[in-house]
C-alpha cells in the first residue's frame, strides 16, 4: 500500500497536470478565437448540432474534469494532516470550486447559445455573449493558475 506522502505527491501532480491542461486549453481557445469560429455569424447553419458533437471544444475538456476534481480532493484528504499544507490546499480546492462554478455558468448559458444550433442570434447579442465568454474565461484561467500555484507551494 502506498504511503500517505506518496499518495499526496501523486494527487498534487495529477491535479497540477489537470490545471495546466485546462489552463492552456482555455488560453488556446482565447488566443485562437475559437468561440468566434464556432459561433460563426450566429445563424443555425454555422453552429454545432450539440455541445459534444465533432468540433466542439467541450470534448477536449470533459475527460479532465474527474481528474482535476478527484486529484484535488485526494490531495486535500491526504495532505490535510500537515497544518502547513492546509491554507494552500484550501486555496487549491477553492480555485477548483470557483472555476467549476464559472464553467457551470459558461457552458449552459453562454456556450449553448453561442455554439449550439437553435434560435438565431442577432449580431449585438452574439457580440455581447462573446465578450462575456472571454471575460469569464480569463477569470477561469486565473482560478486555474491560483490552484496550480497553491499546489506548487505544498510540493516544496
Amino acid at each position: 500500500m502506498p504511503s500517505r506522502q506518496s499518495l499526496f505527491a501523486t494527487f498534487t501532480t495529477l491535479a497540477q497536470l489537470g490545471y495546466a491542461h485546462t489552463f492552456f486549453g482555455n488560453l488556446y481557445e482565447a488566443t485562437a478565437k475559437v468561440p468566434h469560429r464556432i459561433a460563426g455569424d450566429g445563424s443555425d447553419d454555422s453552429r454545432l448540432p450539440s455541445m459534444l458533437s465533432a468540433g466542439s471544444p467541450a470534448r477536449y475538456f470533459v475527460a479532465g474534469v474527474p481528474i482535476i476534481v478527484g486529484s484535488t480532493v485526494g490531495a486535500l484528504l491526504t495532505g490535510w494532516e500537515d497544518p502547513g499544507n492546509r491554507r494552500s490546499l484550501t486555496a487549491a480546492a477553492a480555485s477548483v470550486a470557483a472555476g467549476g462554478a464559472l464553467t457551470g455558468y459558461v457552458v449552459p448559458v453562454l456556450n449553448t447559445k453561442l455554439f449550439v444550433a437553435g434560435d438565431p442570434l442577432t449580431r449585438d447579442e452574439r457580440d455581447r455573449l462573446l465578450r462575456t465568454w472571454y471575460r469569464l474565461n480569463a477569470v477561469r484561467m486565473v482560478a486555474l493558475g491560483a490552484g496550480w500555484l497553491a499546489l506548487q507551494r505544498v510540493r516544496r
